[in-house]
């Protein structure tokens, strides 16, 4: 006979421009993956894209015993009616994506969490986060995400909204960010922000678009712009971990995403102020670290939503 395979999780991760479905093992190996891009239209042309994904997965997933389903999806979300409203697809507006999902894994259990959230679970059991007490993982891209693992444990919040880093408010009257509020953290360090701002300072890219490739290019061609668009990200993101420690004594911070594709320049632009805004010695015991698993992180750690009986299953017959 031959030897048994491992059960897997089947593991979603949802985002504005892309659906993806994989197979995940305990040891957070990610198998048969499966993407589709992420179609615009209402509620049931999106979840039209993304059954067709876990159709094609489910078929993969043949002779294997399937665990139960982890979704990582961008927030808002409320866990007490498993429903969804991610920003990025303006479809889904209380979109009850765990009924959806149970409705094809019929028995088994469906557990919803924050894009962020998944990424920062994904390091704590396999790369960067491992050993931390208390850690804050954060996406600095086209926004900025934040999730908080507590002792091996992931924080959702009252509702699964946790983490918002992006919108902790780092200069009241600083630019208009797309919440409504002023001078979040979003507005400052994220992707386009940085853009934004160093083309009305007047930069130009060397070549081709203006993007943050193009910024990271001109930065470290020494364009005096560019590199501070990235001291101003890094000292957004410098005063989010500074508050981070004093609230929750986080003890690491670990970051992904575009920017942080550009961890030379983006480094010591966040750990030159960090050391002036900590001021107590437990604030500035913080150890910042790249993110390790690149774009498989949300499924991983989706995955990883399944491995805690700890972690609530959240309803799948409304």
């Amino acid at each position: 006979m031959g030897q048994a395979l491992e059960p897997v999780a089947v593991a979603i991760d949802i985002g504005g421009t892309k659906l993806a479905a994989a197979l995940v093992e305990s040891d957070g190996t990610v198998l048969a993956r499966r993407t589709a891009a992420t179609p615009t239209g209402d509620a049931e042309t999106v979840w039209g894209g993304l059954a067709g994904v876990l159709d094609e997965l489910l078929r993969a997933a043949a002779g294997r015993t399937v665990l139960g389903a982890g979704i990582a999806s961008a927030a808002p979300m409320d866990l007490r009616t498993g429903t969804i409203s991610p920003v990025n697809i303006p479809g889904w507006r209380d979109f009850p994506i765990t009924a959806r999902v149970g409705e094809l894994l019929p028995g088994l259990p469906v557990r919803l969490g924050g894009d962020a959230l998944c990424m920062a679970l994904a390091e704590y059991h396999h790369g960067n986060g491992r050993g931390s007490e208390c850690l804050l993982g954060m996406v600095v891209s086209t926004g900025i995400g934040g999730g908080f693992v507590f002792a091996g444990r992931p924080h959702f919040g009252a509702t699964g909204n946790a983490g918002h880093v992006g919108h902790f408010v780092v200069d009241p009257t600083g630019p208009l960010c797309g919440c409504g509020a002023h001078g979040c953290s979003e507005a400052f360090a994220s992707g386009p922000s940085m853009v934004r701002w160093a083309s009305e300072q007047g930069w130009q890219p060397l070549g081709g678009t203006a993007d943050g490739v193009a910024l990271a290019a001109s930065a470290r061609a020494g364009d005096p712009t560019a590199r501070a668009a990235f001291r101003r990200s890094g000292a957004a993101v410098a005063q989010v971990i500074t508050v981070a420690s004093a609230l929750c004594e986080v003890d690491r911070v670990v970051i992904g995403g575009g920017v942080a594709q550009a961890w030379d320049l983006l480094e010591p632009a966040i750990t030159q102020p960090l050391a002036d805004y900590a001021g107590l010695e437990f604030m500035r015991r913080v150890d910042v670290c790249p993110a390790t698993l690149g774009v498989d992180s949300g499924l991983i750690g989706a995955a990883a939503l399944l491995a805690d009986d700890r972690v609530p299953s959240v309803p799948v017959g409304i």
